[in-house]
């Protein structure tokens, strides 16, 4: 059974936003278009590993002989949701040295001392290569917005920058993957719980996660907000299912091959002639 033969359906048409989207509306446990449960989830992903890293070395082929396109995957989402195992499962099937990996974590005083963007757009991908950012610059309208770390004046021109910068680089050559996780406030707070019970698992558990959960409804307000104004026909949102780790996991996989088979992708021509080479290295 290949990996494709698991999908009943394209999830793109239930993950992508459109039009009057609700998020409080949007289910956190639904396995939209797939036909199975873990275990087949858990063969379609190691099925779906090896197309993912062949069309990444076919971008950074690409990309080394002057292709300027590259693919940029944005996750967000609140904590537990899943990021780290996206980056592990899904990210982690191509080879290291065409991916480029930005964590933002809070700004240090350098970077507080220039726009928002700055830190950011620093962390780009490069022509030919598939960048990620866990965690992102929409950190600024959500964090920044919730717990007041900037002016409301300043959190509004924030949205209008940000489709600005997602324009020039869609521009550039970049297809950009938005991909929030939505998760359950049960579901984060079984995690949580599993952090606390789990000695291997302490270093995970951060007391201000309590604090951040607090503001749960404070920030599912904000994240409706950010697609809305962020939603664009160069960089949409995907919202994913996040209750299951597994369906996450898989359906942000098979976003990153759609965006990549959409590349049109193939394999750089030989430069040289080929049939000469195969004499001459014969005869060395």
């Amino acid at each position: 059974m290949g990996r494709e033969s698991f999908w009943t359906t394209d999830p793109d048409e239930h993950l992508r936003v459109g039009k009057g989207f609700v998020l409080a509306d949007q289910p956190t446990d639904a396995v939209y278009g797939f036909d199975g449960g873990k275990r087949q989830g858990a063969k379609a992903l190691a099925e779906g590993a090896g197309l993912v890293a062949e069309l990444q070395e076919q971008l950074f082929a690409a990309g080394s002989v002057g292709d300027r396109r590259r693919v940029l995957l944005v996750l967000q989402a609140m904590d537990t949701a899943g990021k780290g195992g996206i980056v592990s499962h899904v990210v982690g099937a191509m080879n290291p040295g065409g991916v480029h990996y930005a964590g933002f974590k809070k700004p240090t005083e350098v970077e507080l001392k220039h726009d928002f963007l700055w830190r950011v757009e620093r962390e780009t991908p490069m022509a030919g290569q598939v960048g990620v950012f866990d965690r992102s610059h929409y950190e600024d309208v959500l964090i920044g917005r919730v717990r007041n770390l900037a002016p409301a004046d300043e959190i509004e021109r924030r949205y209008d920058a940000i489709n600005d910068f997602e324009k020039a680089l869609a521009g550039d050559g970049t297809t950009i993957v938005k991909v929030m996780l939505h998760l359950s406030a049960d579901e984060q707070k079984e995690r949580l719980a599993d952090r606390l019970d789990r000695p291997d698992k302490h270093w995970k558990y951060n007391p201000a996660d309590v604090d951040e959960r607090l503001l749960w409804d404070d920030y599912q307000a904000a994240y409706q907000v950010m697609i809305e104004r962020t939603s664009t026909e160069y960089a949409p949102w995907h919202v994913v299912p996040a209750d299951r780790k597994w369906y996450a996991r898989l359906a942000v996989q098979h976003l990153l091959i759609d965006a990549l088979e959409r590349l049109d992708l193939d394999w750089p021509r030989a430069t040289y002639d080929v049939e000469k080479e195969k004499k001459r290295l014969a005869a060395s």
